[in-house]
């Protein structure tokens, strides 16, 4: 990605809570040329059976992505938010824990999978996809991001998973 990439994600200091440093992806979202670009850069990575895109921004990247790849497409919701039987996964994040959602049925076996998301922090969220896509019965081919937080070392968390960030901050 270029340089003018980077400069369509802003700063917004105190958010969700203090002392965190959000970082916002919507003025990349309205820069049609941008978009694409992202999009498309993620849709090339790799052949897969399913895209997974994790709630809430990473379905904004990942639904495209499964499209332009031709891929399925797989939401990982936050507790509570799939209709059918699911699978959990709790995790900590920078800013609290949580728990994250599949459904049983999302995978058939041995699918080929590329987990997407807005950005790699801390890697709870991507280590609890990670596991979930796993016991699932799918084969889980890397995770993919718009952007890491290197200081944060959330690759750590995801040892023998292919990770690729198309920006690194």
């Amino acid at each position: 990605m270029d340089e003018r990439t980077l400069t369509l994600i802003r700063d917004v200091p105190d958010y969700p809570k203090p002392g965190i440093l959000f970082k916002d992806i919507t003025p990349l979202l309205g820069d049609a040329t941008a978009f694409a670009a992202v999009v498309d850069e993620l849709a090339g990575l790799a052949e897969v059976d399913k895209i997974v895109g994790i709630e809430a921004r990473g379905f904004i990247l990942a639904a495209p992505v499964a499209y332009r790849g031709g891929s399925g497409f797989v939401p990982v919701r936050k507790k509570g938010k799939l209709p059918a039987e699911t699978l959990e996964e709790s995790y900590d994040l920078e800013y609290g824990s949580a728990a994250i959602e599949v459904h049983r049925d999302a995978f058939a076996p041995g699918d080929r999978v590329l987990i997407v998301d807005d950005v790699l922090a801390t890697g709870g969220t991507a280590a609890a996809t990670v596991e979930l896509v796993r016991r699932a019965g799918a084969e889980v081919v890397g995770v993919a991001v718009l952007m890491e937080l290197a200081f944060l070392k959330g690759r750590e968390r995801l040892p023998g998973v292919d990770v690729h960030a198309l920006l690194t901050v």
